[in-house]
Parts: C-alpha cells; structure tokens; sequence
C-alpha cells in the first residue's frame, strides 16, 4: 500500500463585523477571522495538509492571496479543488486529525459539527475524522482571544 502523511497549519486574526467559519460552519460569535478569502483555518489547515501529503505544495501556491479571484472565496472550493487535484493522481485521504486553537468562543458544542462536515467534504465517515478544540490558556495572540489557529493532519493512500 503507497500511503503518505501531510500536515497543515493557518492562523487568522479576529475582528468584528467578519463572519466565524470553522470547518465550513458558521459558528455564532462577536467576531470572526480576516483573511483575503472567507478565512476559514480549518479548511485552510486540511487543504494545506492535503497539498503536502500528494508533494503539491502549499494553499498559497494553489491560492495565492495575491489573486483577486480568491478575495472572499468560500474555503470548500479550496479543499475541493484540491481533492480533484488529489483524485486525478490516484490519491484519497483515509483520516483526518485537526485541532483547533481558540481561547473563544468555545468549541466543544460545535466540534461534531465540524466534524461532520469535514467528513461530508472528504467523502469519509466520521469516523475517520478526528477534531480536537485547545484553548491558549490566556498566554499569545491566541490566548489573549486575537486569533484563531489550526493544526491538521491527513493520511492519503493511493487507489
């Protein structure tokens, strides 16, 4: 069996008057993450371990920020596209692991649904998703509730 393994990380400052997409759910909350696209770190964070488990580099080569047609984008392009991309290779992930670093909101009430979105957008069962949420524990840009980060990592195989 060829299998390899690729890891993802993305970190976005929060503001208000920006909607709070985690995982292609909208999260209810006073502030929501900056980026030139709808800057959703999950998705930025699988996309990019995606990329890197099939040796293609990272999302800002796929999708640069320099690219107006990328201002504002809905993040599930991002990772379908890539999933094509991967597909077209004879690549298919088998699991996903992703921790979410928030101080706020708090994420334990929507970790299923992050969840089950992913395994929508990957076409895996859920139980082949893993989402873990982490506080900063008050100390960085994370802890003092100024951003919001995410760390993944994906298992690919060959079909």
């Amino acid at each position: 069996m060829n299998i390899r393994v690729g890891s993802g990380h993305d970190t976005h400052r929060l503001a208000e008057n920006r909607p709070l997409i985690l995982g292609g759910v909208v999260i209810p909350h006073t502030k929501g993450l900056v980026g030139h696209s709808d800057a959703d770190a999950v998705l930025h964070a699988v996309t990019d371990a995606l990329l890197g488990a099939a040796g293609l580099g990272d999302i800002g080569d796929a999708y640069p920020d320099t690219d107006a047609q990328w201002k504002n984008a809905d993040s599930k392009f991002f990772l379908t596209e890539t999933l094509k991309r991967l597909n077209q290779l004879g690549w298919k992930p088998v699991n996903l692991d992703v921790t979410v670093f928030a101080q706020e909101p708090k994420l334990g009430p929507v970790k299923a649904a992050i969840k089950d979105s992913l395994a929508h957008l990957l076409s895996l069962s859920a139980d082949r998703i893993n989402v873990k949420a982490k506080t900063g524990e008050k100390v960085g840009h994370i802890g003092r509730g100024e951003a919001i980060g995410c760390h993944a990592v994906v298992l690919i195989e060959q079909a």
